[in-house]
């Protein structure tokens, strides 16, 4: 029965979304199909146009998120409450083998999948890449087009490739 609801997500994902009237029927039929996808799904979560999530295993949100248009999720994923996402965000929890230099990496498999995790009240913005095992702390901001490679402080503001601290909230 999940993979009858998963279809029809993919199905509505083009859609379009937000928290006007006149979207509502689509947040609300969304919703109630991811709802029945993913492991855990907060209220008044709006998921953006064309989102990909995979087959939804894995992928946890919390209360009053929102997933923008043509968003990327790859789970193991946690994401908190209150957490704003731009459109075109890549969130990816697995990669390649590269270790053996006499075997195509194309051939030597993935690593294991590795859980992101986004904590409360986060602003992630555009075109950002959230690279495997990043955990994200509370409050923080990062930047349009910023590539995440390692963990990021509770209230740091970070952008760039990679991204860097540009300063603390606090």
């Amino acid at each position: 029965m999940r993979q009858i609801y998963l279809v029809l997500y993919y199905l509505f994902s083009k859609a379009p979304s937000g928290r006007f009237d006149i979207f509502n029927i689509f947040n609300k039929i969304k919703y109630f199909l991811l709802k029945r996808v993913f492991c855990q799904l907060g209220d008044e979560v709006v998921v953006g146009k064309s989102a990909y999530i995979g087959n939804g295993l894995g992928i946890k949100i919390g209360n009053y998120s929102g997933i923008g248009d043509n968003c990327y999720l790859q789970g193991p994923i946690e994401i908190g409450n209150y957490v704003m996402m731009a459109p075109e965000v890549k969130i990816l929890t697995r990669s390649h083998k590269t270790k053996s230099l006499d075997i195509p990496m194309a051939l030597q498999g993935e690593v294991a999948k590795r859980k992101v995790i986004i904590s409360d009240d986060v602003w992630i913005g555009s075109r950002v890449i959230i690279m495997p095992g990043v955990h994200v702390g509370k409050g923080v901001i990062i930047g349009a087009g910023s590539v995440v490679t390692r963990d990021v402080s509770a209230y740091s503001i970070v952008g760039g490739v990679p991204a860097k601290l540009i300063r603390s909230r606090l």
